[in-house]
């Protein structure tokens, strides 16, 4: 029997706070992921990270994208810290970059869940360089074997 896709991370576990390392409160670098049980079959790996959890008062959608990353190689079996294998697509500040969790202090919900969405592809994509994550979503359509995701959490720590 074939092994499950996982994503994984020796930083945080799932459903656990990533560290503020990795977040705008100190040194925004993504954090070191583990990737394991690819299908022989697929041909690329996406990696979105969002957070659902924005406020309406700040994002309509109440989205922020945070990484998108395609055509990751799919032997690829980490990521490491500051690393972005394959192509960088556009975050929500239209910036081809990772941006750390940076929850507004001054808005619930304070804890915010900051999702990694590991996608295993049957295609490359034949998208540019800092596509948006709609754009890649949509190239996605019809491809997707696999599908895992790791959710780590995160709240601004408010100084006095």
């Amino acid at each position: 029997m074939e092994k499950a896709l996982a994503l994984t991370s020796p930083v945080f576990e799932n459903g656990e706070l990533i560290p503020s390392k990795y977040t705008c409160d100190g040194e925004n670098v993504s954090p070191l992921l583990a990737i394991s049980g690819v299908s022989e079959d697929v041909q690329s790996l996406v990696l979105i990270m969002d957070d659902p959890d924005v406020p309406k008062a700040v994002r309509d959608n109440q989205m922020f994208d945070h990484w998108v990353l395609f055509n990751i190689d799919p032997t690829t079996t980490h990521i490491g810290e500051g690393e972005g294998p394959g192509i960088l697509g556009s975050n929500t500040m239209g910036e081809a970059a990772y941006i750390g969790p940076c929850p507004p202090t001054q808005f619930e919900p304070k804890e915010h869940r900051y999702i990694f969405q590991l996608y295993a592809l049957d295609t490359m994509l034949d998208i540019r360089e800092g596509a948006s994550k709609e754009v890649v979503k949509s190239a996605m359509k019809g491809h997707i074997l696999q599908k895992t995701e790791l959710m780590g959490k995160y709240s601004r720590i408010e100084s006095e």
